[in-house]
């Protein structure tokens, strides 16, 4: 009975989400019956319009790891600036040995970017951009290398605030 009041409650909240598993792992735990089967799973989140977050969950079975995820990618929304469709410059974040490059493209160019990458631009509404990713390749690693980047990344209103001057003295 509840579970339909909450439905009610939100019904667009679940719908603005985008979610994309990047990587669903299985873990075998060796008992006195056989084994015990563990899931693990790493899920993107985003609105296409500039937010995204990631989560972690683990359980027993497949459906309540993606579901602990998700609620974890919901509580960690982060921005992502946009600007025309790409990011507004290029790019590099590192997360212990994976680094991930992003460049800017221009309209038409389209998701150039594997895995991880590749979700979080999706999720995020970006359309046009450039990555590579240089190092380790661990899936989890890409994933905070690329958060990095989007942590670093400057939005124009932003500097221009910083720098006491409008969009318009800013662009020139």
């Amino acid at each position: 009975m509840e579970h339909t009041r909450d439905r009610d409650r939100y019904p667009e909240k679940d719908k603005e989400f985008v979610e994309k598993l990047v990587k669903l792992n299985r873990t075998a735990k060796v008992v006195k019956g056989g084994r015990r089967f563990s899931f693990s799973a790493l899920t993107v989140i985003g609105d296409r319009k500039g937010n995204v977050g990631y989560g972690f969950g683990k359980a027993n079975d497949v459906s309540e790891a993606i579901r602990k995820s998700v609620e974890k990618a919901k509580r960690n929304l982060v921005p992502l600036p946009i600007k025309n469709g790409t990011i507004p410059h290029e790019i590099q974040g590192i997360f212990k040995a994976s680094k991930v490059l992003l460049k800017p493209a221009c309209s038409g160019t389209g998701i150039i970017a594997g895995g991880p990458v590749r979700a979080i631009m999706e999720a995020g509404g970006v359309t046009d951009v450039l990555s590579k990713s240089i190092g380790a390749s661990s899936q989890y690693n890409v994933l905070k290398a690329t958060f990095d980047c989007i942590s670093k990344l400057m939005d124009a209103k932003t500097i221009a605030k910083n720098r006491g001057k409008s969009l318009k003295e800013l662009w020139g």
